[in-house]
């Protein structure tokens, strides 16, 4: 399992390739003890339609603490595994930081992905239906949320589709603040960078 610094690292790197210098500046050489998170840049902004057929949009949940990842309902090893573990850290929130944290999970299969697919999927996870939105669109849309969050996805002949695992965290004021590379980080980590941002003022 990653450390806590490392996992950080390698995400935020990752990040560099896509946001510039805002994620260099924010790799930087603070310390460990820095209690605020680092300001990689404005969140890139998404619509898209959730697992009921409604409209979603990053701009609509500014207030909330949003977890942005990437999933699809047919993958059968890493995608459930990622989605079981952010449901389990939802859980572990108290109950009045729940009630500000919002996660989303966007499909990198929108051609197999509809709002029925996406329910199933949602509900087989037992997902809080209320803090959860499972995201699908055109392709073309997926391909540019994707790509402006530094995602890699190539769908394969067997169906499968090889994607990057990144989750990231956005402030309550729209900015990004760390992301999450792959599936084996720290879900206590996690939860404290939760908390951190609510703990935040909210600007802008």
């Amino acid at each position: 399992m990653m450390s806590r610094t490392l996992s950080r690292r390698r995400a935020l790197q990752s990040g560099a390739l896509v946001l510039g210098a805002w994620a260099t500046k924010a790799l930087g050489h603070a310390p460990k003890t820095e209690a605020r998170l680092p300001q990689i840049g404005p969140a890139p902004g998404f619509t898209l339609i959730d697992q009921d057929g409604k409209q979603v949009s990053l701009k609509d949940r500014r207030g909330e603490v949003v977890a942005v990842t990437f999933i699809y309902a047919s993958c059968v090893d890493t995608c459930p595994l990622l989605t079981s573990k952010l449901v389990a850290i939802q859980r572990k929130l108290e109950p009045s930081a729940a009630a500000k944290v919002f996660f989303t999970a966007i499909t990198v299969d929108p051609e197999r992905d509809t709002p029925e697919v996406l329910k199933r999927y949602a509900q087989a996870h037992s997902a809080d239906a209320a803090h959860w939105a499972f995201l699908t669109g055109t392709s073309q849309q997926i391909d540019d949320v994707a790509r402006r969050y530094g995602i890699y996805r190539k769908k394969q002949p067997n169906g499968d589709v090889d994607h990057t695992f990144l989750t990231s965290l956005i402030d309550r004021s729209g900015t990004l603040r760390v992301q999450y590379l792959g599936w084996r980080f720290d879900p206590n980590e996690f939860l404290d960078d939760l908390r951190s941002l609510l703990r935040e003022p909210q600007s802008g």
